[in-house]
């Protein structure tokens, strides 16, 4: 059992850096647009918030999700440690687990955009100005502690296996960083790749500015809940070269700095991004 929180950090690492080193480099090699802001500056502070992220789960939730995991387990709770369930065979479970969680971050998401208080935590993600590899890992420190609570929780109901819940956590940072990623995939195989994934051109209207584009194309990892719950949308109103990034409240480039951003919940109201938001006569609302 140990083994498995002994292994966790180093499973999650080695693909982190890997896919975040090619997306970097696919980056500059086939950019999808110009940036707005330049890198380094970006970089050094989404970067910085994305380390003090990592330091504060691991002070707080040594074990992260994987370590609930294996507590859960042992004490044999959860519908998955029930029959029938418990005889299903493992790839099913597997399957079954990666997919419940998936669809759990998919209606988290949707409340962080409708709940005023959640959205204040959550449009830190939204507000930078530019959309890359880095954006899809920038959140605040609570948000992100918020989440493994949420995560905790439905792992502690549902008895999620240990393996599903370790090939999810890999997933979800995976694809967060390729469906942030600031780069050009052919219209044609886009078209049938988000069928499969969310892709970088269905989730960046997710960043456009317009209110009703924010709060479509919730997924990170499957594409499927927005498609049968009726919030995906397929293209920016004002295409993926001219569209604006970011939200409204804040445009400053004095906004993108660490400490702007880690008192950013705390500052300025909420104004009108939270579901149901709408932008009238196709503009943003100010």
């Amino acid at each position: 059992m140990t083994g498995w929180l002994e292994q966790e950090p180093l499973l999650r690492l080695i693909p982190f850096v890997g896919i975040f080193v090619l997306m970097a480099l696919w980056e500059i090699m086939a950019p999808r647009r110009p940036l707005k802001v330049a890198k380094p500056y970006r970089w050094v502070n989404n970067l910085g918030i994305i380390a003090l992220n990592s330091l504060l789960l691991r002070l707080i939730f040594p074990g992260a999700a994987v370590g609930v995991a294996l507590f859960v387990e042992t004490q044999g709770w959860g519908l998955f440690q029930l029959a029938p369930l418990s005889e299903w065979a493992p790839w099913l479970k597997l399957i079954i687990g990666v997919l419940a969680l998936d669809f759990v971050i998919w209606v988290q998401h949707v409340l962080f955009h409708a709940v005023p208080a959640l959205w204040r935590l959550h449009r830190l993600h939204h507000a930078d100005q530019d959309f890359d590899v880095t954006t899809g890992l920038r959140f605040h420190p609570l948000e992100i502690l918020l989440s493994m609570v949420i995560k905790a929780g439905v792992i502690l109901m549902l008895g999620v296996p240990v393996a599903a819940v370790l090939l999810f956590e890999i997933l979800l940072n995976a694809t967060s960083m390729f469906n942030h990623g600031n780069v050009r995939i052919p219209a044609r195989l886009d078209r049938w790749l988000r069928w499969l994934v969310v892709t970088p051109d269905m989730h960046r209207v997710h960043h456009s500015w317009y209110p009703e584009e924010t709060n479509s194309n919730f997924g990170f990892n499957l594409p499927w809940w927005d498609r049968l719950l009726g919030t995906y949308r397929a293209q920016p109103h004002d295409g993926h070269l001219d569209m604006t990034i970011g939200i409204n409240q804040f445009r400053e480039r004095r906004d993108l700095r660490l400490d702007r951003l880690l008192i950013q919940p705390f500052v300025a109201p909420v104004r009108n991004y939270p579901l149901p938001a709408q932008s009238e006569d196709g503009f943003p609302n100010e």
